[in-house]
């Protein structure tokens, strides 16, 4: 998938990216040595296959906790309440020597706000805290939905969309693919109902004016 994306970038700029930053969410504290030793390993080696060693950063954006932060007086705080956006936590209460840091880039106007945890599980790039908090915060202002900056980095909400809209797809198939025969074991039932992924190509095939378009925004 990742090599698909660089060729479809490569496409449009006649030139492969030389730094890429992957940010990944879904994943617990017990899944990083899964995604470091796995995930980027294997696009690690599928880059290799094809000559191409861009340098990577990998970072983790956790939204599934329940750390909250506050104003210390009315007047640090917005008229809700709530922590202005931007700001950023990265001492006292964060990893003792790994690279991680809260960030809250929205505006709390309900509520009380809800920072992203995110953990740098490899820096290739050799990001300082600063920087890199404030790219994060930067690109949260690039999000199409919305004029203001989003709680989430883009990517990860533009990931969102695209896995719903692909749910969408999937259940519309389902309903229209012939109904199974009934089978002996619920294992084989379920199995005999899914669509192969051959027979999802056949079925959808995005037209050539959308390829390279977000049109699931």
């Amino acid at each position: 998938m990742c090599w698909e994306l660089v060729e479809s970038y490569a496409r449009q700029n006649s030139v492969k990216p030389e730094k890429i930053v992957i940010f990944r969410d879904e994943v617990s504290e017990g899944q990083f040595d899964r995604v470091l030793n796995e995930e980027l390993i294997d696009l690690k080696i599928e880059f290799e296959k094809n000559n191409y060693s861009p340098t990577i950063t990998l970072i983790v954006a956790q939204k599934r906790h329940q750390t909250r932060f506050f104003p210390e007086s009315a007047r640090d705080g917005c008229d809700t309440g709530n922590i202005p956006p931007g700001t950023v936590v990265d001492t006292d209460i964060v990893h003792p020597f790994e690279f991680d840091f809260y960030l809250c880039s929205h505006y709390g106007s309900l509520g009380t706000s809800k920072p992203t945890h995110y953990h740098v599980l490899w820096d290739e790039h050799e990001f300082s805290s600063d920087h890199l908090q404030k790219l994060i915060y930067d690109m949260c202002f690039t999000f199409a939905r919305c004029t203001k900056p989003v709680s989430l980095v883009p990517p990860v909400y533009y990931a969102d969309l695209v896995a719903y809209r692909g749910r969408l797809y999937q259940q519309a198939m389902e309903r229209q693919s012939p109904v199974s025969t009934p089978s002996s074991t619920s294992s084989s039932l379920a199995s005999s109902s899914l669509p192969s992924v051959a027979s999802y190509e056949d079925w959808f095939k995005l037209h050539a004016d959308l390829e390279n378009m977000m049109f699931f925004v």
